[in-house]
């Protein structure tokens, strides 16, 4: 079964733009939000300042490096 990828705007104050799931989409032209938000999250997140994304994670694109090390 194909997911809907959920979209999300870049207006709010939230931390996607740090997160991990937060990816450029070329073919919509946008930033998209790839985890897969139930229809209760969604709500929470479009009706609240202060939503707290359960499947956030830092974009760390220096985790790698520093594991090297």
């Amino acid at each position: 079964m194909h997911q809907k990828k959920s979209t999300v705007s870049k207006s709010r104050s939230t931390n996607c733009e740090s997160c991990v799931n937060y990816v450029y989409d070329e073919e919509y032209g946008y930033y998209i939000c790839e985890a897969n938000l139930d229809e209760d999250d969604m709500m929470r997140f479009l009706t609240s300042q202060t939503f707290s994304c359960p499947y956030y994670q830092l974009d760390d694109e220096y985790r790698v490096v520093r594991h090297q090390m």
